[in-house]
């Protein structure tokens, strides 16, 4: 049998033997590009000449018009996730690439750029020209690939189809393999899919009542005397009004300068950040607007739109925010952590904001992570935020958002903050006292009425979040030295969560130190033990570091351990240096009888792999007797399993 893919496209290309299991389209292609006799060892795209491209991109000026601002507005989206967004044409040439700059020059290093060819043929398996030849949607990643450079890489493709069925082109999503993210393949299908309904659109005038109620977005149809002539049900759903009513779109979209939208009207419009007033509801939404021409006279406006909510959504589950830890992920057998976790649970159901304090490397954001979990906005997003690492000049945009041309420099369509994207959920203000205090008066006014307004934003919009703020430093002793706000001290002060240092638990230094040991046991399909000499110097460490130092000690012994038990040779040399000598041998001198039982019968767990009764053996103690002092000295069996 084999472990993994790697293990499967290795077998493949050594002996050209397919195993059960393996993806019947990757199996398929995979034979194909034998056939074709592309080289494993290769896969960069082949570059077409000036001359060529140049027709291609003249063949393909709609699919560019169309998609481009599709997957502009797609990027703005995803931005910071390390994706690159491609599409070609029906042969597989890629004729526009969007993305941020280090995935893109990445992607240069296998010539992925405009003008490259990335057929099965040139390239082997690939999520482009595989989706071209079984004209459907292709999701490869890793070392499903056949050229063995691209096994670094996950690709998402989905083809695009003209109004008779026909492939014109395909748009993919690819990014490194460690971004792999279930959702990808969904949202490119959903990006094509809106393509071909706009070139639908533009291309079939007489099937646009079946085409309005056939897309996923919003839509709306207006007359050229701007009164609304068609609203498919999404549209209606969103804005809650009635599919047959006839307002004006200039009143609902009161913002919109419509008279700058005809001026160029033979231009392709890019998506724009729109408010909808209806009643005495704004309702925010991404629209794109686009006149409606026969021989050059509007005939109508096509509005097409989704709920600002529906995208932030979409991000999310692309960018990660999410919360992963849980209460029962956090170890102690200190009875005052014991102590902070229930109080923990407790604020957890309460809708008040959380004020997190502990020193550096204590699990601060393990705590925000739990909260979220097992409150009543599990469902919901979890925005982590560190202040400390905002650049100065970009917090409140980063935090609040911004509307188009807001400044210089800003997304001509303006973007969503952090706040508007926790919507629904928890927002986490890590290291929350390096706001700078201009800063911290704009985030008091957000905590006051839970509303927030972008930078160069006319209106505010409500907030349903729950608000965790954490820092390392004492917050009481900043606003004594007015580096904090007193006022936004005590408004994030409503429920406060000290998390005590390592050296205030001592009992929870063996605990950890087993637990990150056999996480790496696992890992390694290992078995080694920590020595109790070991265990002893790092009870007597200060841990500044707290449990993160902790981790990364018990790693690095780990890995420079060369036999089945770990000794003080592993430590790092300052923890050895703070001990002193006479310290050290009066310690071990006067070590409590109780605490050398407890590394005696942790030893004996260690080597039983955690049975109970056999290390009741060795040490010649009874069944009751080794379970109750396994009791006495809080010791978690399950660890050493």
């Amino acid at each position: 049998m084999f472990k993994n893919m790697k293990d499967l496209w290795a077998k493949f290309i050594e002996t050209g033997e397919i195993e059960d299991g393996l993806d019947k389209i990757i199996a398929e292609s995979w034979k194909r590009c034998t056939r074709l006799g592309v080289d494993p060892k290769a896969g960069f795209g082949k570059t077409i000449d000036s001359e060529k491209l140049e027709v291609v991109l003249k063949r393909n000026e709609e699919l560019l018009r169309v998609a481009k601002p599709i997957m502009q507005n797609l990027n703005e989206l995803v931005l910071g996730s390390n994706f690159i967004l491609v599409l070609t044409d029906k042969e597989g040439v890629i004729i526009e690439t969007i993305g941020e700059e280090p995935v893109r020059k990445e992607a240069d290093t296998l010539n992925f750029c405009i003008g490259a060819l990335w057929s099965e043929k040139e390239v082997g398996t690939n999520a482009i020209g595989t989706s071209i030849i079984v004209d459907k949607p292709i999701h490869t990643t890793g070392s499903q690939h056949y050229c063995e450079y691209h096994h670094s890489w996950t690709c998402s493709a989905a083809p695009i189809h003209d109004n008779k069925g026909n492939i014109i082109g395909v748009l993919d999503m690819s990014g490194s393999f460690d971004k792999l993210h279930k959702h990808t393949l969904g949202i490119v299908v959903a990006a094509a899919y809106s393509i071909e309904n706009e070139i639908r659109l533009l291309r079939t005038h007489e099937l646009v009542d079946t085409t309005v109620e056939s897309i996923s977005d919003g839509m709306i149809i207006a007359d050229k005397d701007f009164k609304i002539n068609k609203i498919n049900y999404i549209a209606s759903k969103i804005l809650g009004i009635e599919e047959d009513n006839k307002l004006d779109i200039r009143e609902i979209l009161r913002e919109t300068d419509f008279q700058e939208i005809l001026r160029q009207k033979h231009m392709t419009m890019d998506y724009m950040y729109c408010n909808f007033f209806i009643n005495d509801k704004v309702i925010p939404c991404n629209v794109k607007i686009t006149p409606v021409l026969t021989n050059n006279e509007l005939i109508g406006i096509a509005l097409v739109f989704k709920e600002i909510e529906y995208l932030h959504n979409t991000v999310n589950v692309v960018t990660g925010n999410r919360a992963i830890y849980r209460f029962s992920d956090i170890l102690t057998s200190n009875d005052k952590m014991k102590n902070v976790i229930n109080n923990a649970k407790r604020f957890a159901k309460t809708s008040g904001s959380i004020l997190i304090e502990g020193d550096s490397g204590t699990g601060k954001e393990l705590f925000a992570h739990a909260i979220h979990n097992y409150s009543k906005k599990a469902d919901g997003p979890f925005v982590a935020v560190n202040c400390a690492s905002l650049p100065r000049e970009l917090v409140e945009s980063e935090l609040f958002g911004y509307e188009k041309g807001a400044f210089t420099g800003a997304s001509k369509n303006g973007k969503s903050g952090k706040f508007e994207l926790a919507q629904g959920g928890t927002i986490f203000l890590d290291e929350i006292g390096e706001l700078p205090l201009d800063i911290q008066a704009k985030l008091l006014r957000v905590l006051d009425n839970y509303t927030v307004t972008r930078i160069g934003g006319k209106y505010s919009k409500k907030l349903d979040i729950r608000v965790i703020g954490a820092t390392n430093r004492n917050l009481f002793d900043e606003v004594k030295k007015k580096n904090f706000r007193e006022d936004l001290y005590y408004r994030l002060n409503v429920l406060k969560i000290n998390i005590p240092s390592l050296k205030d638990r001592k009992e929870d230094i063996d605990l950890y130190a087993n637990y990150f040991l056999n996480k790496l046991n696992k890992s390694n399909l290992t078995n080694v033990i920590l020595s109790s000499e070991f265990l002893l110097y790092l009870n007597q460490h200060s841990w500044k570091g707290n449990v993160r130092e902790l981790q990364n000690v018990i790693e690095r012994a780990y890995y420079l351990n060369q036999d089945e038990v770990i000794g003080i040779e592993c430590l790092p040399e300052e923890i050895i240096n703070e001990i002193d000598v006479v310290e050290k041998n009066t310690s071990l001198d006067l070590m409590s009888i109780r605490e050398t039982e407890k590394h005696v019968i942790i030893n004996a767990l260690k080597k039983t792999k955690g049975h109970v009764i056999n290390a009741g053996d060795i040490l010649n103690l009874s069944k009751s007797t080794i379970y109750r002092k396994i009791n006495e000295h809080k010791i978690d069996v399950n660890i050493f399993k």
